[in-house]
């Protein structure tokens, strides 16, 4: 079986939880070539390791059990030197950057919890080997077998407590709970760690939404076993195809935060709307509405990634007169976009074009190009728009 393949999209179901080795087995389990896999994994020019995959029954569903074994018998290391590592190992430049986003966010979790730095933080149980194989191979992974887009499901967590370098932590333990901030997660009555905090930096840094299954015409499943024994399958699940229509559109899962404003000075919602965009809104505007007692006031709407939910909150509560902000979860499908130059005889303007099913649908002119060269040239916008379109249209394709 090929590992390289046309799949673009994967849904990570996390029945059970959710560690690396479990990511690392359901993608073998899904088709992934473990000599492909370990293949990917030489580029980190470590020595003293090897994978090991087996077929094991858990709650009666045959998963894939993917371990790691290594000679190195350092558990503890400093996040700047994993970094080293990475930065001089001969990985793909994409997978080494995501892989380093990861193990940051780990590192500046420690670093924040222990009152520490990112130089000196030490990463106790995460800082052997193992765990960075599980991090490099997970993202080697995915690329591996083709998926662009990665969703989630709500992360299950246990209660009761864990063993570690500090001492007993209460579960979920303190690292995993501030890397699944703006995660949806759900209770489990049980008394067990279900979700590491190498698997919650992985999947947290990865997913492009939280949500449901995605649209997608569905190729393989493939179930990771864990090694802890559940009153429930211990299996991670993950589900492989192609996005719905394989249309050059991208589906992602953002929220829409709304609130009704019937007692602020107009004048201040361009302020507010600045801020909404620096810290990450996507889109934002209003819309007139009529309240009750018939007085006139406007929907704010902010458009964001998940992530972003709550410091656009924040802004929402801090900056307007509202007292209460709704939140709901929308499906957004995006067309492919890419930003060329075109020359005018005013000068060179940027162009936004989308594409769908390989055929550019349009190519339109930047404002604030235009508007430059048009107050430079002491020109009709109009006219510059018009001269930076006609150039645009050398890029259709009717």
């Amino acid at each position: 079986m090929s590992t390289e393949s046309a799949f673009n999209i994967a849904y990570v179901d996390c029945f059970a939880g959710a560690s690396g080795d479990m990511l690392l087995g359901a993608l073998v389990d899904a088709g992934l070539e473990l000599d492909a896999l370990r293949g990917a994994l030489a580029g980190l020019a470590l020595s003293g390791w090897e994978l090991r995959a087996e077929k094991v029954l858990t709650g009666g569903i045959a998963a894939t059990h993917l371990s790691v074994i290594t000679s190195d018998r350092a558990t503890e290391r400093r996040y700047v030197e994993l970094e080293a590592i990475l930065d001089a190992s001969q990985l793909a430049d994409d997978v080494k950057q995501t892989a380093a986003r990861i193990l940051r966010r780990i590192a500046e979790v420690e670093a924040r919890l222990h009152n520490s730095s990112i130089e000196q933080v030490h990463l106790h149980e995460l800082g052997g080997f193992d765990t960075l194989i599980d991090v490099v191979g997970t993202v080697a992974g995915f690329k591996l077998l083709g998926v662009a887009e990665i969703f989630v499901s709500a992360l299950p967590l246990g209660r009761g407590a864990v063993n570690t370098r500090h001492g007993v932590l209460p579960l979920p333990a303190p690292a995993v709970a501030e890397l699944l901030r703006g995660a949806p997660i759900r209770s489990v009555e049980i008394e067990a760690e279900l979700v590491t905090p190498t698997g919650a930096a992985i999947l947290t840094t990865l997913a492009r939404g939280y949500a449901d299954f995605p649209p997608m015409t569905l190729a393989r499943v493939g179930y990771g076993a864990g090694t802890r024994q559940l009153p429930f399958p211990n299996v991670l699940r993950v589900f492989i195809g192609e996005r719905a229509g394989a249309t050059d559109a991208a589906v992602e899962m953002l929220v829409v935060l709304e609130t009704n404003i019937d007692d602020m000075n107009p004048q201040a919602y361009e302020f507010v709307f600045a801020k909404l965009f620096a810290a990450g809104a996507l889109d934002v505007w209003l819309t007139p509405i009529q309240m009750k007692k018939n007085r006139a006031a406007a929907t704010l709407s902010v458009l964001g990634a998940p992530r972003d939910a709550d410091p656009l909150t924040e802004i929402l509560f801090s900056e307007t007169t509202t007292l209460g902000v709704r939140r709901r979860e929308v499906m957004r499908h995006a067309l492919a976009r890419e930003i060329a130059t075109v020359e005018t005889r005013f000068g060179p303007v940027r162009v936004k074009i989308a594409r769908h099913h390989g055929r550019v649908l349009r190519a339109m002119p930047e404002y604030d190009d235009c508007r430059a060269l048009a107050e430079k040239h002491h020109a009709p916008f109009l006219e510059v728009y018009d001269a930076a379109k006609s150039s645009a249209s050398t890029f259709r394709t009717d």
